[in-house]
């Protein structure tokens, strides 16, 4: 059965590592049959949440007028959800944090989601790619019938394209393939 799978690639470096696994991951994913599409967070306009909750006065609206309202009904839309994020300071990218954060506006309906985890980082240890991978379960907790199917973990990369030559780019490809 094909599923709609949502890439949502927080990289600001369009081919940065963790954008070319997320490309690997939607290669398989295409090829397993899925309809996919990724979303390079860096590209659109998504302001940060003020926490004035307007939204909640006014039907999941938000005051801010950018890209967020199709990239959430997107998000709703989606079978499956891949959030990926280069490690900064051993946490989630700005842009991919924004839009996580600004899902509160129709929180509820993100619902019965599988989600992947793709991370990159320059340190070798898994280990220090964790608090990223936390940030994304966090979000996952709040999402009614989420499910945590796999994550890569693109480590020791720093210069763009230097993941090509890690088991990671395989494991993304192969990942992308394995949805069911």
């Amino acid at each position: 059965m094909s599923k709609k799978i949502l890439i949502l690639s927080g990289s600001p470096r369009k081919g940065g590592n963790s954008d070319l696994l997320c490309d690997e991951f939607m290669r398989g994913a295409i090829e397993a049959g899925h309809d996919v599409e990724k979303v390079r967070v860096a590209e659109k306009k998504i302001g940060f949440c003020t926490g004035c909750y307007y939204c909640q006065k006014s039907g999941g609206v938000c005051a801010k007028k950018d890209d967020m309202p199709e990239l959430l009904q997107k998000m709703i839309d989606a079978d499956v959800i891949v959030l990926s994020s280069p490690v900064y300071f051993y946490s989630i990218d700005a842009q991919l944090k924004a839009v996580i954060d600004r899902t509160v506006a129709r929180w509820t309906e993100v619902r019965d989601k599988e989600f992947y985890y793709i991370v990159t980082g320059a340190d070798e240890e898994r280990a220090s790619q964790e608090r990223t991978i936390e940030c994304f379960r966090g979000y996952a907790d709040c999402v009614e019938g989420a499910k945590e199917r796999g994550i890569i973990y693109g480590t020791g990369v720093y210069q763009p394209g230097e993941v090509k030559a890690t088991a990671a780019f395989k494991e993304a490809y192969q990942m992308g393939r394995s949805v069911r």
